[in-house]
């Protein structure tokens, strides 16, 4: 049930009709990507005792930005008591001359459940794009009872394609996703979610009920090809259908 909605300008959300156990949102942008001086900003509450995902309707751009311009995206998420939120928007695409500040903040009771991705693509593959300049700036935290949880920040700047090209960054990865899973079940995943992983993967438990996870690809395509088979299994139910087309 959705208590309260307020939107404004090309950020939208969406509610389809769907058969799963959760409540489903889907964040849709209408301007079609994030350019230099953009600012799109996400709050949303899991109530108590109650369960939801949010999604995207498809994949984020961060497009060229003007000099001295630079685009935010801010996304604060709270997780009441007994409540359950699954994060799943899916990839953000840096395009070259992109700018763009993101920032997701995660404040969650202590019996509280979480399921956290965010992909990220470094350019179009397709069209043989190489990331030589841009500016990326990404954080996530996760604070449980006001007290942090997790987190991870990091910043790509000027020549992308080179930094990522080194062997002890990313050995030429195309794509990447950072995945957070906070359940009083994490445990009992461990060893079935690392034997799926390729090369390019690790997985560990920072504490017994926080498991995380990150993955290293080729491109999207062999992304979504590890990534979707470990995220269904964690959310324990299908994916949203948007995942699907």
């Amino acid at each position: 049930m959705l208590d309260a909605l307020h939107q404004s300008g090309s950020s939208k959300c969406l509610f389809p009709r769907n058969t799963a156990h959760a409540f489903e949102a889907v964040v849709l942008n209408t301007a079609g990507g994030v350019t230099g001086g953009d600012r799109f900003s996400v709050s949303a509450l899991a109530g108590t005792g109650t369960v939801m995902t949010a999604t995207t309707q498809a994949c984020e751009r961060a497009y060229k930005a003007q000099p001295g311009e630079i685009g935010e995206i801010r996304n604060q998420l709270r997780i009441a008591h007994g409540a359950r939120l699954n994060w799943l928007p899916q990839e953000t695409i840096l395009f070259n001359d992109c700018a763009l500040n993101r920032r997701l903040s995660v404040d969650m009771a202590r019996d509280a459940t979480l399921l956290m991705v965010e992909p990220l693509v470094f350019g179009r593959a397709a069209t043989g794009e190489t990331l030589t300049r841009v500016l990326f700036r990404d954080r996530i935290e996760i604070h449980r009872d006001g007290a942090p949880l997790y987190i991870d920040a990091m910043t790509l700047s000027g020549d992308a394609h080179a930094h990522l090209a080194k062997p002890f960054t990313a050995n030429g990865a195309g794509a990447m996703a950072s995945l957070v899973y906070v359940a009083d079940d994490a445990p009992r995943f461990l060893t079935s979610i690392r034997a799926a992983l390729p090369e390019t993967a690790g997985t560990s438990l920072l504490q017994d009920d926080v498991l995380v996870l990150r993955i290293l690809a080729p491109d999207s395509f062999d992304l979504r090809q590890s990534l979707m088979p470990i995220l269904k299994t964690l959310n324990g139910d299908d994916l949203p259908r948007c995942w699907m087309t």
